[in-house]
């Protein structure tokens, strides 16, 4: 991910991240796997074991989901 890219996700990230007093993991990698995924169309399952479990970062997906994070960035292009 560029930094531009990440600029540009950071805030929505911060301003939906739970108060539950846990250190907040890498969310840029987290954002990078989910991507990812979006980009091959691949199942959660099939994410590769470098990116670490795929159980956290679909529960990470799922949070974000339901904190509305991906409406909140609606602005986004996904074509590059």
């Amino acid at each position: 991910m560029l930094e531009e890219e990440w600029a540009f996700f950071e805030p929505f990230i911060l301003a939906v991240r739970a108060p539950n007093g846990r250190k907040p993991a890498n969310h840029r990698r987290v954002l990078d796997e989910i991507f990812w995924i979006a980009r091959t169309g691949a199942p959660w399952r099939d994410l590769p074991s470098e990116f670490g479990k795929w159980s956290s970062v679909y529960r990470q997906f799922r949070r974000w989901t339901l904190a509305g994070l991906w409406e909140d960035s609606g602005r986004i292009s996904w074509s590059r």
